[in-house]
């Protein structure tokens, strides 16, 4: 497959996602680089801003199956990944394996901290091996495969915070913000009118060769070694424990508990492959790279109770990291 080839779909995708959702071009973006780069998407927003209908637009531009999960805090592992069924055939009694909703190519965990950390951890698995095991027993998912998860910000009640170990296998968190006036009134043309937009199916009937054609081609995109060595940097500088040059006083050392994990760096630069390919290049630039370092570290660092304490984000922290970073 061409880079051309590449952006001419990919442009298409977005294309048609934005016929449906307005706004949330960078996110739509990033939603799709993700995908394609073979990993997951967390998206945060307070409820009623479009995520849940972004993934549902995205799966329908793809032509891939897709499942929903809500969330809630009666939810049960069972309830995600299957369970052993009793059936009776000719006679004969034996346990059958049910597929539970986890089993799609596009997953949709709605909610997704409304759920308790039991729950949540059952898509572990799915969403690092591709597999799920129900009894002993390993259930592979269908490729392509990838959780997308919508959740309310962590303050409003009823939540509970997603474990760091989960946290760590989404590629990226996205910030879903509230729409601009503009925005609002062309939301309430489409959806108050008589005509309500529809994204139409992009891909081909054989789709799933088609896509992972571009997802082994974004991985064959160049990155030079200095590129290479300034994400090395970013990831080593939020590291509080190290010797990294951040002194006693930097925000590093003053507000983390906890730096970003190998999985970060291979975030940054599989996130910045796409952004390359996208616009049709085959090497990585620094602006590719600048372009994903938050949704692919802000999940990944763990703030201590002082930053909380003065309500720093992680986002801040990013931000006086980069500066602090220098590219050569």
């Amino acid at each position: 497959m061409e880079p051309e080839k590449f952006q001419e779909v990919f442009k298409r995708l977005e294309a048609e996602i934005r016929k449906v959702i307005v706004g949330h071009d960078d996110v739509i973006r990033q939603v799709l680089i993700a995908f394609f780069a073979g990993g997951h998407v967390l998206l945060e927003g307070v409820p009623g801003l479009g995520k849940t209908l972004l993934v549902k637009s995205l799966s329908h531009a793809l032509g891939i199956s897709f499942k929903r999960i809500q969330f809630t805090p009666d939810l049960m592992p069972s309830d995600i990944v299957g369970t052993e069924v009793l059936t009776e055939t000719n006679g004969r009694r034996e346990f059958q394996f049910k597929q539970g909703p986890i089993f799609a190519h596009v997953v949709l965990a709605d909610e997704i901290n409304r759920a308790t950390p039991k729950t949540q951890s059952a898509v572990l698995e799915a969403m690092e091996e591709k597999q799920v095991t129900v009894f002993g027993e390993s259930h592979a998912l269908e490729s392509p495969f990838i959780v997308l998860a919508t959740q309310n910000p962590i303050e409003l009640e009823g939540t509970y915070p997603l474990p760091e170990a989960q946290l760590d296998r989404f590629f990226f968190k996205l910030m879903v913000a509230p729409p601009s006036p503009a925005e609002l009134r062309e939301i309430l043309k489409r959806t108050t009118g008589a005509e309500t937009g529809d994204s139409a199916k992009v891909l081909p009937d054989d789709g799933g060769r088609l896509i992972r054609q571009m997802q082994q081609l974004l991985r064959q995109v160049l990155i030079a070694p200095p590129i290479e060595d300034y994400v090395v940097r970013i990831v080593h500088a939020t590291q509080p424990h190290l010797d990294n040059g951040n002194s006693s006083g930097s925000p590093v050392k003053h507000y983390l508990r906890f730096g970003a994990s190998p999985r970060g760096a291979q975030a940054v630069i599989l996130g910045a492959k796409g952004h390359a390919l996208a616009d049709s290049r085959v090497h990585v630039s620094y602006e590719d790279v600048s372009r994903v370092v938050y949704p692919a570290l802000r999940h990944r660092i763990i703030l201590n109770f002082q930053a909380e304490a003065e309500n720093v984000s992680t986002d801040q922290i990013l931000a006086e990291v980069i500066k602090q970073v220098p590219r050569a």
